[in-house]
């Protein structure tokens, strides 16, 4: 499985932004994906997942309420739309698959919130 992400840039505080991650390979093996990001300095974090179907969400207490993800089966892509970004909401944003044992990450994408 490969993945690459985009959709990242600069945004002002109170702007948005949408990723999106786009999946290649054994894709009908995926079951869960993700977002993880990791901002200067600090772990890597999980911001949001998503079950295959799309059936099941959850996020981070950070972004509730603000960010929302989604996935298109029949693309074979992941999105996160981030609604209302905060300066703490700057960093690397990284897709996540996940497929029986394995974890595939994609190779980031930055996310600058001004303030």
């Amino acid at each position: 499985v490969q993945l690459v992400e985009s959709g990242g840039g600069l945004v002002q505080a109170g702007g948005s932004l949408r990723l999106s991650c786009a999946a290649s390979g054994s894709t009908f093996s995926i079951n869960v994906m993700g977002w993880y990001r990791q901002a200067p300095g600090k772990q890597r974090e999980l911001v949001a997942v998503i079950t295959s179907g799309g059936g099941n969400t959850n996020y981070a207490n950070s972004v509730k309420g603000r960010f929302t993800i989604s996935r298109d089966n029949a693309k074979n892509t992941m999105y996160l739309q981030m609604n209302s970004l905060k300066p703490e909401d700057t960093a690397v944003y990284y897709c996540i698959a996940v497929v029986g044992y394995s974890n595939y990450w994609g190779q980031g994408t930055q996310v600058t919130v001004s303030s």
